[in-house]
């Protein structure tokens, strides 16, 4: 599967490409500078050894023991004129058998390199002699194993570095996109974000300024087109009022209630769609004891009708906007009294996660297929649209912007033995 995060992808595409390079490079150095190298050094042993070899014959014999001294001294170079029996050498070192193939052709005849005494031997026949010249055999040994675990090893350390920075500098200015774009709610005030750093990125921080600068007026606007259109409704229901006030006593009094209701409709769903435009503006943060703002919240009538099941510390408090937890309570509850078979249930429970209020009724419920459209404004459940329990559709929807201003989560899902259950859920940061 592929790596889900930036440095991981970039890390594991960078380290790709740098381990065919390592490769490539390894064996563009063993074809053009190793081999090479180990090819003159093994042909620069071989002419050392025939030379001392042919050197010590030409000597005189009272001669041969200081040319021996002054050889080892200065190379390293045991000769000996007494054959001794020595075992072959091992395929342990390669760079051997390109001495051996150099010693084959100077001397026209096959060599063999022996092993004794911590040393390698060469048998050279000169000048009817045969002389085994010993020397080291760690001399002229070349370790391509391990130049190429040392170009590896480096390399990666490089890659890895370098991965790591420039994932940091692409990364960062994308956390803080992604972190403005969490924090921005459409009305709340966001501090631009930094238009620097490569061209690319400044495009998307000054594409990313522009869209909440843009999406803040529109919201800014439509609030006060829908104030004013609420504000300036209100005139005319206030003159229908009063045209009603004013009819003649003899006027069918069910007509007139019917007026006054569609009236008070009116009004209600003027008062819902003020409040659903100025559902952004919140109040400031202050500690809130949980319990006593749910209690002020159930008027007498509702009381009765709502069962509080408290399952949090009796002095939970927490820091968050009470006016719009006020706002969401109230909206779900009343939601739940409409659809309601009884009584409604209002939980409240510590989480890991945080604290959950659950609102329970045990009305028909929501299908699964409508939980979300639920909190979408005006959309009503087809079942809904009836005078007993029809409304205005702005309800749920202004639950679902209070929360997502505030970072709150909220859900709908079937309650077990029937009816809907809404999940608030208060984040312990909230």
């Amino acid at each position: 599967m592929r790596p889900a995060s930036l440095l991981l992808r970039t890390s594991l595409t960078l380290g790709v490409s740098a381990l065919a390079i390592v490769l490539v490079s390894i064996a563009a150095l063993d074809r053009f500078v190793t081999t090479p190298l180990a090819e003159q050094s093994a042909d620069d042993e071989a002419a050392l050894l025939v030379l001392s070899a042919q050197t010590w014959v030409e000597l005189p014999p009272q001669a041969r023991p200081y040319f021996e001294l002054e050889l080892f001294e200065s190379h390293g170079l045991v000769i000996s004129p007494e054959v001794r029996a020595l075992e072959p050498l091992g395929p342990e070192l390669p760079w051997m058998d390109l001495l051996e193939a150099q010693l084959e052709g100077r001397l026209g005849q096959a060599v063999q390199l022996l092993s004794g005494d911590d040393l390698v031997w060469a048998e050279i026949p000169m000048g009817g002699f045969l002389l085994q010249i010993g020397f080291s055999p760690d001399r002229r040994d070349t370790e391509p194993l391990s130049v190429a675990l040392v170009i590896f090893g480096a390399g990666a350390a490089i890659v890895l570095a370098a991965s790591l920075l420039i994932v940091q500098r692409i990364t960062r200015p994308l956390d803080a996109v992604a972190s403005a774009a969490r924090k921005f709610r459409g009305g709340t005030k966001l501090e631009p974000l930094p238009e620097t750093g490569p061209a690319e990125l400044v495009t998307l921080a000054r594409s990313f300024n522009t869209m909440v600068q843009e999406i803040s007026e529109l919201i800014s606007n439509r609030t006060t087109l829908l104030a004013g259109i609420s504000h300036d409704l209100r005139t005319p229901l206030a003159r229908m009022r009063l045209a009603l006030e004013l009819l003649p006593e003899n006027t069918d009094p069910k007509l007139v209630e019917r007026f006054e209701r569609n009236l008070a409709e009116m009004d209600a769903l003027l008062s819902v769609s003020l409040q659903f435009a100025r559902g952004l503006s919140g109040e400031d943060l202050r500690e809130v004891e949980l319990r006593s703002l749910i209690a002020s919240l159930l008027c007498e009538d509702d009381a009765s009708k709502v069962q509080l099941d408290w399952r949090a510390p009796a002095d939970l408090c927490l820091k968050l906007d009470a006016g719009a937890l006020a706002r969401v309570l109230t909206n779900l509850v009343g939601n739940a009294l409409q659809y309601a078979d009884g009584t409604v249930e209002l939980r409240v429970q510590k989480t890991p996660e945080g604290t959950r209020i659950d609102v329970l009724d045990r009305g028909p419920g929501i299908p699964e297929a409508e939980r979300a459209r639920v909190f979408q404004p005006f959309y009503r459940i087809e079942r809904s649209r009836n005078q007993r329990t029809g409304g205005s559709g702005l309800g749920l929807a202004i639950v679902k912007q209070l929360c997502d201003a505030q970072g709150w989560e909220v859900c709908v899902r079937e309650r077990e033995g029937g009816g809907a259950a809404f999940s608030l859920l208060l984040p312990e940061a909230a």
